[in-house]
């Protein structure tokens, strides 16, 4: 097999070699049956066996409880943006949100096109690079749901709390860190995470749901947008993404076998860890991240000379270093060091970096 770049792109991200592999000897022939699992029909017993065992696997890893239902819907976490206030937010009601950088903001504005949007906190006096503390939310007394990113992708902004909401259920944006250390589901009422960075290919999204939110959807609301119709038909009211959830299982299987997501955390704590310590122990390059808030899943740095950045991406691209580019509404630079990106990704990275500081500080 040829050699694996080291791939730190935010999304669709990298995968595990061992789960590629799996599929690429499944490709052709899935378990003895002939066939591909992408020519296989949603309503056979061999791929509705394979459903069910990613939702299990899944409930396993994040102990997701019995009262949820897990669904495996189409439309990545943007089609949740509307998903969510069309379900949640009643025709007179307010829901609460937090601004946090673009994709909750991208959340809000989507919201405001079904109702009353409440932002509730926003972290823009803070340049967005600090989170609000809770003490300075101005919470509706009436809301339908609060809702927040855990993680912000593009600025690497990251909560290290859970927000407390009381009886009003908690609504969380969870697409880049989903996977990464444990969660206590029991904290939300809804949980929803696109599956193209710790999760699977895109194509897919994942959403936890607390039973007693299903039925709420207004009159107006699409049948394919409605979550209990998708929790009453098993995820599978039309065909659904079925290879995107197969290889998601089979991630989920990796997952398992590394230790779970207790695991995962020690190995995530370990990589930020040592990338911000080289980004803080050089005047060369920066975080502007306050401590509290640095996201452990992307990780934005910029050089003292931006005139540089193109030898730099120029020379990781050479080494295999890939997808350093930050996004373009922020610039610089972007790790993104998912749970498929090894240490040793990480420790190349660092070593680059040094490298270029002394030929070019």
């Amino acid at each position: 097999m040829s050699k694996r770049a080291h791939n730190f792109c935010a999304g669709p991200a990298a995968l595990p070699t061992a789960v590629l592999e799996r599929a690429q000897a499944e490709m052709l022939d899935w378990n003895g049956l002939g066939v591909s699992v992408m020519e296989m029909s949603h309503r056979s017993d061999e791929y509705v066996a394979i459903a069910e065992k990613a939702e299990r696997d899944f409930r396993d890893l994040l102990s997701v409880p019995s009262d949820y239902k897990v669904l495996f819907l189409q439309g990545g976490a943007s089609q949740q943006f509307a998903e969510v206030a069309l379900n949640l937010l009643p025709e007179d009601g307010v829901a609460d949100y937090i601004d946090t950088g673009i994709w909750s903001r991208k959340a809000i504005d989507e919201a405001r096109r079904y109702g009353a949007v409440n932002v509730a906190a926003s972290a823009k006096p803070y340049d967005y690079f600090a989170i609000p503390g809770q003490n300075e939310w101005k919470l509706s007394a009436n809301a339908a749901y609060v809702h927040y990113a855990s993680n912000e992708t593009i600025g690497g902004l990251q909560f290290d709390w859970v927000p407390q909401t009381g009886d009003v259920p908690l609504v969380v944006d969870m697409s880049s860190d989903i996977l990464s250390r444990p969660v206590d589901v029991s904290q939300y009422g809804l949980i929803y995470a696109g599956a193209q960075k710790n999760i699977g290919p895109s194509g897919l999204v994942v959403v936890a749901i607390r039973e007693d939110l299903l039925g709420r959807a207004r009159s107006v609301c699409p049948t394919m947008l409605n979550y209990k119709t998708s929790a009453d038909n098993g995820s599978m009211y039309n065909t659904p993404a079925t290879y995107s959830w197969y290889l998601s299982g089979l991630v989920f299987e990796w997952l398992k076998e590394q230790g779970g997501v207790e695991a995962m955390e020690k190995r995530n704590r370990a990589k930020k860890d040592l990338l911000y310590k080289a980004i803080d122990a050089s005047d060369f390059y920066t975080n502007p991240i306050q401590l509290a808030n640095r996201s452990w899943m992307n990780i934005p740095f910029r050089l003292a000379d931006e005139k540089l950045d193109k030898a730099f991406l120029a020379g990781a691209d050479a080494r295999g270093l890939l997808n350093l580019k930050g996004h373009r509404s922020v610039g610089g630079m972007r790790a993104s060091i998912y749970n498929a990106t090894g240490l040793d990704a990480v420790e190349a990275l660092i070593a680059y970096m040094a490298e270029f500081e002394k030929e070019h500080a």
